[in-house]
């Protein structure tokens, strides 16, 4: 899961660029599954699966440039 802070952009600007990362996932072998926004504290989170940290930070690069602040490996609790 990553973490974007002070994003600038409405829910449509992030749902946009979540499109993009959908674009461009397959290359990398990425998973993007889910995103939240907050959008009063300027944040985005982004789940998804990925060989890596860095293939996961790649997508994002490539696909419109805001990359994660912070990038955390998580494990699904039940």
């Amino acid at each position: 899961m990553d973490v974007h802070r002070n994003v600038e952009g409405s829910a449509k600007d992030v749902a946009e660029a979540h499109r993009a990362d959908l674009e461009t996932q397959g290359k990398y072998g990425v998973n993007y599954k889910h995103y939240w926004v907050d959008e009063t504290d300027g944040a985005v989170f982004c789940l998804f699966e990925a060989p890596n940290k860095e293939a996961g930070a790649k997508v994002h690069e490539e696909a419109h440039g805001l990359v994660a602040d912070e990038i955390f490996e998580v494990q699904q609790g039940e």
